[in-house]
């Protein structure tokens, strides 16, 4: 019993932290204020998809259990999004209406059933490396700096794009949103390098001390 509630615990946890990705971005698209839309920026970008399962694969010991988790959340999630996004159909600020996805309705199922399918096997297969890398970010030291890296790296370089490709289309307050992830990324990606170095240092200058102190 015990062993069934500590396998469970952690499947019911994906399922319930996938489900709420899912509801976050288009949940937040359907409340006109710039505190929401700049929410539903972050929530509908794809590094903070890659963040979730990364840190499902963080959080677990085991590297299985970090990519089937990883995996099955990300699913979820990207059913769960589709899902409302069709109950619950919305134009956000700023954006053309020819260019918003017209969800699962009557007149447009077959497109957007497709857009489940695609995104939801994807989100199956990729959230298993990206469950991975986030198991291998507990290596400590040097050796995991370049795993730790993947998610300020993927949302640095996801806000650059959109920034320069796609900022004449939206409403400023995005483009703002966009702006403050690409700095943070970069402060995120600074401090685990300086972290790091400054850890492996002070391990090094321990361990000097350590062996002059045998010696004498």
């Amino acid at each position: 019993m015990h062993l069934l509630r500590t396998r469970a615990a952690p499947v019911a946890l994906a399922l319930g932290t996938g489900l709420l990705l899912g509801l976050v971005s288009p949940g937040a698209e359907k409340l006109d204020n710039s505190f929401y839309i700049a929410i539903g920026a972050i929530f509908s970008a794809g590094w903070s998809w890659a963040c979730y399962g990364f840190l499902m694969g963080y959080f677990c010991r085991s590297k299985v259990e970090s990519a089937l988790l990883s995996s099955l959340g990300l699913t979820v999630g990207v059913v769960t999004y589709y899902i409302f996004k069709d109950m619950n159909p919305h134009i956000p600020q700023g954006v053309e209406p020819a260019t918003v996805s017209t969800g699962i309705r009557p007149d447009a199922s077959e497109g957007t059933s497709s857009q489940i399918l695609v995104w939801g096997t994807a989100a199956l297969i990729f959230g298993i490396p990206v469950g991975l890398l986030g198991n291998l970010a507990r290596i400590p030291g040097i050796r995991g700096l370049g795993f730790r890296l993947v998610v300020p790296f993927v949302a640095f370089y996801e806000t650059s794009m959109r920034i320069s490709v796609e900022a004449d289309s939206q409403a400023p307050i995005v483009e703002m949103t966009w702006s403050l992830i690409r700095l943070t990324a970069g402060a995120v990606a600074l401090a685990l390098v300086s972290h790091t170095i400054w850890s492996w240092r002070n391990t090094r200058r321990t361990h000097t001390h350590s062996e002059s102190g045998v010696r004498t």
